[in-house]
């Protein structure tokens, strides 16, 4: 009964709390939005806002921002003035209870200030379309972006989701982005004003589902260089602005289970499971004993004895634990909150906990072949994904007139344990085969940035600067492997070779610090309205990287030898089985499997942005980056080896766009960038992958890649939200990096370098489509309903004697299509996204041995929402990858000139994996927290 009474009491007061906000809440509203010139996008700083008819009035920011607050519920208008522009009222703009109200402004020149004030109106829906109209011609190079107000409109939860919705963009592991059908190698990424490190340490990558798609103001893919851009890509600059001040107070809780078609309350196998798994971290006990010998060096020389006393203080971590695969979860917290300045200005914060976990399997098959095309294994694999991703991410910011601060931290850790169960044959010493590897790994990315924006005197500079720093962790605490084998076809058990069952234990960490300045000084150039922007950046990179290799050997009496080598996988290292009559562990680490690293770039550029007449608009200019990279570790030979990269680049970029009409430009790019290696495609470290058979060594001989990009782009706006672009590009590619099968491989192992190509070229057209359906007829529903597509074929071939393909990476086609549905007035959001990416080179071979592709697949993902509880809540149903196609990699053994897979009867399958269809139901609540400002 006391129970009861307590719960009625907690009930009660958590109403009287929504209560007591809501009936807050309708004292007042506010409106908020930001103000545009019409022609080059700038913000204008300093425009007054003024209430019609009212005292009550606002100034925009340094960001363009205005934000009118304690508004009684009722209709307004609006009046925006500024020096050298036309006057503007904006009428019809309602104010609800407790919400704000978004208007974006654009601004027109006046055309002479001696003429008589003219003041033009229109009204908030008018306003509102023709600001997104003019937000999209005005970008100064080639590209596509999707706002805030587009991202709320979808039921996108990350934003790797939301980049699918980008021209020209495709998602790879539904994280990793391909622009232009190129590797991702090819890409930099761009987190605020700061360059984003990679989030993965063995590859120029970054994940970008860790940041949820709400935190987003808005994101641009540049497919084209400018001079203030890094010069390192060639398919496209990545830039997302997560959101600091935000329009009102919110507390939002999103909560998310999901089902997969071949996983969920299915059995999950895995070793044991420690107490912080759950949240992403191991808890230190899969790690290295206190007190062991640090070194191979300090464990070699130890007796057998000592190794066994040693041996024996490592868990015995192999016993498998069986249970049913939980719904995935996806679960998000954020506040946000916005304090007015009694003297003008304003103060943002926004805080939010994410935290993500699944358990999925993958069904897979795997083979590799004679010269002579017959198979040399095959297996059949069950892969158990054990994956745990939290994230942590604080903005906060102030904003005083023509001042900005903000401080910005993101935190992210992620830990993933694929336990693979395989069995097979091999024609290797021709046996049955069972094996069984733990590859766990723990990742944490944090990335901090102070920055500022600025306007300064009366001429209007712009000065923008950014500090920041980020940290990369990576831990693999003890991968374990596995390998049972006996006579093929044989009734005999199945015994253990130790030299294939090793525990691997590394780390690696990366500190990137980095600081950059701006400066924007508007001219006046031929009567016409110019910016000179200058600017420069330096970022340091530190790495360290070291691993501990060991394997079990047997070093007891033969005779013990066949009765432990049979024993099951939990007894068989079980610590009466590890010392002198028994096993140990035995080091085979080698001297690469250790480096240290460091790079040095400095960069300055110099850029004009100028028009020529009312139709011509120029931006040009120069970057210089220096680059100095070095790499020490020591040789196989235990000799000391550095190497060193030391590049001074001048990268020239022009972007000119003729405007035909209000409603469409032609755009014409050139420049040149580069793509420089990264540490571990330098480093002689060798590991070795039991699952793909494959070892991956760097190459301290590589060189930085160069290339030259040119492009052209017709681009109609018919209106808001709403493109049609064709485009062509060439990009020539001198020195690209890419990843090949050594000739000295076998099956056994299969040997991986990264070599420079001579040189190599592309020419690709793209076309993007974005249109409203209200031209079908006059249903409500069809100008509800948008059909969007995008398509890129590409032409790609490396250039050299004998040579016949095309680059490392690179698709000759990627698709983007589907039909987006949404009704203010039911709000209610149906989308449905169909995505095909063309095969393309996974591995480069050599004669004999052909290339490895990887074939296109057919993707459909299906999302529906619907708001709910007065607009403060929303319903999200997502169903992703309805076909559930194959993921195949195969050699085009046929010389088909496509290069499409034919299936195994004609092409060499080399391995394939299904990960099943996703089904997730999500809720989400925003609770006002809005107060009398």
């Amino acid at each position: 009964m006391k129970h009861n009474s307590l719960i009625r009491k907690i009930a009660l007061y958590l109403l009287l709390i929504l209560g007591t906000q809501a009936s807050y809440a309708q004292l007042n509203g506010k409106i908020s939005g930001k103000v545009t010139d019409s022609k080059t996008g700038e913000t204008l700083i300093g425009l007054t806002v003024k209430i019609t008819g009212a005292n009550l009035g606002a100034s925009t920011d340094v960001e363009g921002r205005f934000n009118l607050g304690n508004l009684t519920p009722g209709k307004y208008s609006l009046t925006f003035s500024y020096l050298g522009y036309q006057t503007k009222n904006v009428t019809d703009i309602e104010v609800l209870s407790g919400k704000t109200t978004n208007v974006d402004v654009i601004m027109e020149e006046a055309s002479s200030l001696a003429l008589q004030e003219v003041v033009i109106t229109a009204t908030v829906r008018q306003e509102s379309i023709s600001a997104l109209y003019a937000q999209q011609k005005n970008n100064i190079s080639i590209s596509s972006g999707i706002t805030s107000e587009l991202i709320r409109r979808t039921p996108d939860r990350n934003t790797s989701e939301v980049l699918k919705r980008v021209s020209g963009a495709s998602i790879q592991d539904n994280k990793f982005v391909i622009i232009r059908g190129l590797a991702d190698r090819y890409n930099s990424s761009i987190l605020n004003n700061a360059v984003l490190p990679s989030s993965e340490p063995d590859r120029k990558a970054f994940s970008f589902d860790i940041i949820p798609a709400n935190l987003i103001d808005r994101i641009v893919v540049n497919k084209t260089a400018s001079a203030d851009l890094p010069g390192d890509f060639a398919g496209g600059v990545i830039q997302v602005i997560t959101r600091d001040v935000p329009e009102e107070n919110f507390l939002n809780i999103s909560v998310s289970t999901g089902y997969n078609s071949q996983s969920t309350f299915k059995d999950f196998t895995s070793n044991a499971r420690n107490k912080y798994d759950f949240l992403g971290f191991d808890d230190g006990s899969r790690s290295l004993p206190t007190g062991f010998p640090a070194s191979f060096q300090a464990y070699n020389p130890l007796s057998t004895a000592e190794k066994a006393k040693f041996s024996s203080q490592l868990k015995n971590a192999y016993g498998e634990v069986v249970s049913p695969a939980i719904p995935s979860q996806n679960h998000q917290i954020t506040w946000g909150n916005r304090t007015d300045l009694k003297k003008g200005g304003s103060f943002g914060s926004i805080l939010s906990v994410s935290y993500r976990n699944s358990q999925n399997m993958a069904i897979a098959e795997r083979k590799d072949y004679e010269f002579s095309g017959t198979p040399f294994y095959e297996y059949d694999e069950d892969i158990f994904k054990f994956s745990t991703n939290l994230g942590l991410l604080a903005n906060f910011a102030l904003v005083k007139g023509s001042n900005k601060f903000a401080f910005k931290t993101m935190y992210n850790q992620g830990f993933e344990d694929n336990y693979t169960s395989r069995t097979g044959f091999t024609t290797d010493n021709i046996q049955d085969v069972r094996l069984n590897v733990s590859d766990l790994t723990q990742k944490s990315l944090l990335n901090s940035q102070l920055e500022g924006e600025h306007q300064i005197g009366k001429k209007q500079l712009k000065l923008n600067w950014n500090l920041n720093y980020s940290r990369v962790e990576r831990d693999q605490p003890d991968q374990r492997s596995m390998d049972y084998r006996r006579s093929l076809g044989s009734t005999e058990p199945f015994r253990l070779i130790d030299r294939n069952t090793r525990r691997l234990f590394s780390d690696l960490q990366e500190n990137t610090f980095g600081g950059q300045t701006s400066l924007s000084i508007p001219l006046n150039l031929f009567d016409q309205q110019a910016t000179l922007k200058l600017g420069v950046l330096k970022q340091v990179k530190e790495r360290a990287f070291n691993a501990r290799i060991f394997n079990y050997l047997f070093v007891g009496p033969s005779v013990f030898e066949e009765s432990l080598s049979s024993l099951p996988k939990d007894q068989i290292f079980a610590p009466q089985n590890i010392g002198v009559n028994g096993y140990v562990l035995t080091d085979f680490t080698n001297n690469t499997d250790n480096y240290n690293a460091n790079s040095d770039l400095n960069a300055g550029f110099l850029m004009m942005d100028n028009k020529l007449g009312e139709k011509v608009r120029l931006s040009y200019g120069a970057r210089i980056e220096a680059f100095a990279q070095t790499l020490n570790a020591i040789d196989f030979s235990g000799q000391a080896v550095a190497a060193k990269q030391d590049n001074l680049d001048i990268l020239p970029s022009l972007n000119l766009t003729y405007k035909l009409n209000e409603k469409s430009n032609v755009r014409l790019s050139g420049s040149q960038t580069v793509s420089r290696p990264e540490f571990r495609e330098l480093a002689l470290f060798n590991y070795y992958d039991f699952i793909s058979q494959t070892s991956v060594t760097g190459n301290p001989a590589l060189k930085r890649a160069k290339i030259v990009n040119a492009d052209l782009r017709y681009e109609v706006y018919p209106s808001a939200g709403e493109t049609f672009t064709v485009s062509a590009f060439y990009k020539n590619f001198n020195d690209p990096i890419e990843q090949r099968v050594n000739s000295n491989s076998t099956p056994v192992v299969r040997g991986i370098n990264f070599l420079n190509a001579n040189s190599a070229r592309s020419i690709g057209f793209e076309l993007d489509i974005r249109k409203k359906l209200d031209f079908l007829g006059n249903g409500a529903w069809l100008s509800n309903m948008t059909a969007f597509a995008n398509a890129s074929y590409i032409k790609s071939k490396v250039l050299g004697e004998g040579i016949d393909r095309p680059l490392q990476g690179q698709s000759p086609y990627l698709i983007n299509a589907g039909f987006q549905y949404f009704s203010p007035k039911t709000e209610l959001t149906f989308t449905s996204v169909y995505n095909r990416v063309g095969q393309r080179i996974f591995l480069v071979g050599y004669q004999g041995y052909g290339d490895i592709y990887e074939n296109a697949r057919d993707v459909i993902d299906f999302q529906i929402s619907k708001r709910v509880l007065k607009s403060r809540a929303e319903l999200k149903l997502n169903v992703g990858d309805i076909l559930n196609q194959s993921t195949v990699f195969y050699q085009n053994n046929e010389g088909n000139s496509k290069m499409a897979y034919e299936g195994a009867g004609l092409d060499r399958l080399i391995n394939s994996s299904r990960l099943g269809t996703n089904v997730s139901l999500s809720f989400s609540y925003n609770i006002g927290l809005n107060r009398k400002n």
